[in-house]
C-alpha cells in the first residue's frame, strides 16, 4: 500500500512496485486519515508511508494503524531528506525503517521485501546519523532493562550502531545463528516489534551514546 499526498508520487511508486512479480499494490491513500481507513479494508503486508501530509500526518497514521491491528503491517516511512526529524518520531511510533524518495526502483523493491520478511530497514550510513542526531536533543526516556544479560546488551549496542547479524557475529566472535537467537530474546524481553524499535530503545535507555564510534 502506498500513502503520499502527491498523486504523481503514489502513481510512480505503485507502478514500479506493481511491475515486480512478487509484489502487488492493494491500496493507495493521499493522507493519513485515508490511510487508516484503506489499511483497515485491504490489510496490506507493507505500507510505504509519507510523513508530511494534510489532514493527518504519517506519524499519527502509523501509530494508529500499528496499535489497532492484532497483526499489524510493516511500515516504511518515505522522506525527502535523510535527516528529517519526523523520521525519528516515526520509528518511535513503530515504523520498521525509512527510505528516501529518490531511492532507485531496485532499492524500493528491496526495501519492501526486507520489511515484509520481518527485518528492519536500517542502513547504517543514514540511520545512524539520523538517530544519533536527534537522540542528542532528547532526554533519556527509559532506564536500561536489567533483564538483559551482558551479552544481550552487547548485541543490542551493536544493533543500535547499524550492524547486521553477520557483522555482530564477527565483532563478538559468535556464530550468526547465536546472534539471531540473542536478537530474538532481546525483542521478546523488551517487548519490541523489530530492530528499528531496538535502535530507538538503545539510545533512549542510554545503552549506547550518540557518537561516531562504537
Amino acid at each position: 500500500m502506498v500513502v503520499d499526498d502527491q498523486e504523481i508520487v503514489r502513481a510512480g511508486f505503485s507502478a514500479l512496485l506493481g511491475s515486480q512479480e512478487d509484489l502487488e499494490i492493494v491500496g493507495q491513500a493521499g493522507d493519513g486519515a485515508e490511510a487508516i481507513e484503506v489499511a483497515r479494508q485491504v490489510r496490506p503486508d507493507v505500507i510505504l508511508m509519507d510523513v508530511r501530509m494534510p489532514v493527518l500526518d504519517g506519524i499519527a497514521a502509523t501509530r494508529q494503524i500499528l496499535t489497532e491491528n492484532s497483526a499489524p503491517p510493516r511500515v516504511i516511512v518515505l522522506t525527502t531528506f535523510d535527516l528529517d526529524e519526523y523520521v525519528y518520531d516515526a520509528l518511535r511510533a513503530g515504523a520498521s525503517g525509512f527510505l528516501l524518495k529518490h531511492a532507485s526502483p531496485d532499492e524500493l523493491a528491496a526495501a519492501v521485501r526486507v520489511v515484509a520478511a520481518g527485518d528492519a530497514l536500517l542502513a547504517p550510513s543514514i540511520t545512524r546519523r539520523l538517530v544519533e542526531d536527534f537522540a542528542k536533543a532528547r532526554p533519556v526516556l527509559k532506564k536500561a532493562d536489567a533483564t538483559l544479560t551482558p551479552r544481550e546488551t552487547d548485541v543490542l549496542r551493536l544493533i543500535a550502531r547499524g550492524l547486521s547479524n553477520r557483522e555482530i557475529a564477527a565483532d563478538l566472535v559468535l556464530a550468526e545463528q547465536t546472534v539471531k537467537s540473542h536478537v530474538s530474546r532481546i525483542l521478546t524481553k523488551l517487548d519490541l516489534r523489530d530492530r528499528a524499535q531496538a535502535v530507538v530503545y538503545a539510545y533512549e535507555a542510554g545503552i549506547v551514546a550518540p557518537g561516531p564510534t562504537r
